[in-house]
């Protein structure tokens, strides 16, 4: 039994990142309720006007060039998801997917000492909370890079963190995904010759 409870987290200098991050994206798949039939979906929440908060759009372009994923990956740096068009998007997946399996992506802010860090979580994201908005929760799990120093003057945060930062998490979250998603096809791949379709 995995311990989903329990928060799971890598900083992004670590030479293992990507090894770590796939096996506990891997893990927490493994110890949801994830159905090996529903699809995946990957929702990239966050906006390409600010540095910060493009974290999560970078992750599903950084995604989206990886051929023969099969997740769908929604938020882009070309087409973001973010305040104003959150709810639009969730009842677009609503209308269109039927109970996916959504793991939400996006940027938050923290305390110094875990700037740099990706969280692994359960349940869903809360979109906003950095800045003191409430908007409305998508996920079954959820991935956070914490980008920077959270609170105190919030936007001007998010507007003066580093690209550097953001691009070296993106790229990370990215070839966790893919690798933890390539993993979890290959039991699938087994279970259909096993138990049959």
């Amino acid at each position: 039994m995995f311990l989903t409870k329990k928060k799971k987290r890598v900083h992004i200098d670590d030479r293992e990142a990507k090894k770590k991050l796939c096996n506990q994206i891997y893990q927490q798949l493994r110890g949801l309720d994830y159905n090996y039939k529903q699809e995946l979906l990957i929702l990239c929440v966050g906006t390409d006007r600010s540095t910060g908060d493009s974290l999560g759009p970078m992750t599903g372009t950084f995604l989206g060039k990886s051929k023969n994923l099969p997740v769908s990956i929604i938020g882009s740096i070309e087409n973001p998801v973010h305040a104003s068009n959150l709810d639009e998007i969730i009842s677009q997946i609503n209308k269109k997917y039927q109970s996916p399996f959504i793991i939400a992506i996006d940027a938050g802010l923290g305390k110094k000492s875990s700037v740099g860090y990706i969280d692994v979580k359960e349940g869903p994201l809360k979109p906003g909370t950095g800045v003191n908005k409430d908007l409305s929760s998508i996920g079954d799990m959820h991935i956070t890079g914490l980008v920077n120093v959270g609170g105190y003057m919030e936007y001007l945060v998010l507007q003066s963190t580093r690209l550097n930062i953001v691009m070296k998490m993106a790229e990370i979250i990215a070839n966790s995904l893919i690798l933890s998603i390539n993993k979890i096809n290959k039991v699938k791949v087994e279970k259909k010759l096993f138990f049959g379709s």
